[in-house]
């Protein structure tokens, strides 16, 4: 076979781009597909503010028959690589077939963009932000990934270090079961409160949360997340696209939102329906049916997904946590939760993995970040 490699360079190969995992992964039972019309925005610089910061081109793999055979990304972080002082390269939005040649002549010409740009390592699969899909999938192959995971089939970990790749972090990702009396933790949130002066903050609706709070949330976010791999301080730009990009499917009872008696945000947890059935069913597109799978999805489930949580600094280890557990508890026990992903979470970050050692817990599904010296 005989591979050629064709750069993206308009709206239609964009669109194959993003269409062909959905056609890699046709069949497969745990596969979940991204709903294209996003992912077309956020590979889009007019569209995603993430492109102050980044830099980026996309490729498609070919075979002699014009057939799409593999995609990668390859994008630079110039803010990261300021903030680490390094010359870092991402690769990310990586599929193939199962070809060696394929994997290598993608992950190649990466390789060439990368010391093109005068970058010394090559690191992925990573987004252009934090909240974009990373790793590949290295355990958990009979799960059915979170709508903010990714499944991917186990020849790519092989194939990914044959090039001369090696483990640089993994991504952890546990599934808790929701105990049926939460009665210690609301009992424990009161005495925490009274103790620093905390409570759940107060507000009516999305719109007043937005008003009075976001900021504050993004704000802790910014501050708690700075130390971890791969974050790099979100703009007001970068943070109007992910409350666009969220605020319309939150539930507010799987919200928690903790602050000072000044009401400034000290600490926040966000969680989700699972839309990952949703999306199954929706098979790549909101129109004309796949909204309403989603919506269903968002008012009648089992399972939420944990998508952020945050406590700052000072109040860490003081117990702050069972007061955004008592919130979110109380929300899932009225809705018939049974069940809580974490979504993927950085192997070694031990303060959000405590919180879910306190309950019924199993690690079920891993995914691995590369790197490469050029």
């Amino acid at each position: 076979m005989t591979i050629s490699i064709k750069e993206v360079t308009d709206k239609r190969g964009l669109r194959r781009f993003v269409h062909f995992p959905n056609e890699l992964y046709k069949g497969n039972k745990y596969y979940v597909p991204q709903i294209e019309s996003m992912d077309m925005d956020t590979l889009t610089p007019a569209k995603n503010k993430a492109f102050e910061v980044c830099e980026g081109k996309y490729w498609l793999a070919m075979d002699d028959k014009g057939k799409v055979v593999g995609r990668i990304a390859g994008i630079i972080n110039h803010k990261y690589n300021k903030k680490v002082g390094q010359k870092i390269c991402r690769f990310g939005w990586i599929d193939f077939i199962e070809s060696q040649e394929v994997a290598s002549a993608l992950l190649a010409k990466v390789e060439e963009y990368a010391e093109n740009q005068g970058m010394d390592v090559v690191e992925g699969p990573v987004g252009f932000l934090e909240f974009d899909v990373a790793g590949v999938l290295v355990e958990g192959y009979d799960q059915i990934p979170t709508a903010y995971g990714k499944y991917n089939y186990p020849y790519y970990e092989p194939m990914i270090l044959k090039e001369g790749y090696v483990k640089s972090t993994d991504f952890v990702e546990y599934r808790i079961t929701v105990p049926d009396d939460i009665s210690r933790y609301i009992r424990l949130s009161k005495v925490i409160g009274e103790r620093y002066g905390l409570k759940e903050a107060k507000y009516s609706g999305k719109k007043e949360l937005v008003r009075k709070y976001v900021d504050g949330i993004f704000d802790v976010m910014n501050k708690c997340y700075s130390p971890l791999h791969g974050f790099s301080e979100l703009s007001p730009a970068q943070c109007d696209d992910l409350k666009n990009q969220f605020i319309g499917n939150l539930n507010l009872e799987f919200i928690s939102v903790i602050v000072d008696n000044n009401d400034k945000v000290v600490g926040f947890g966000i969680t989700l329906p699972s839309l990952s059935l949703a999306l199954q069913k929706a098979k790549g597109h909101l129109f004309p049916f796949g909204f309403i799978h989603i919506l269903h999805a968002l008012r009648k489930n089992d399972t939420i997904d944990a998508l952020l949580i945050a406590i700052l600094p000072e109040y860490q280890d003081k117990g702050v946590n069972a007061l955004i557990v008592s919130k979110i508890g109380q929300g899932m026990q009225k809705n018939g939760i049974k069940y809580v992903e974490s979504t993927r979470e950085l192997e070694d970050n031990h303060n959000v993995q405590n919180i879910w050692g306190r309950f019924e817990h199993h690690l079920h599904k891993r995914a691995r970040v590369y790197i490469k010296q050029l």
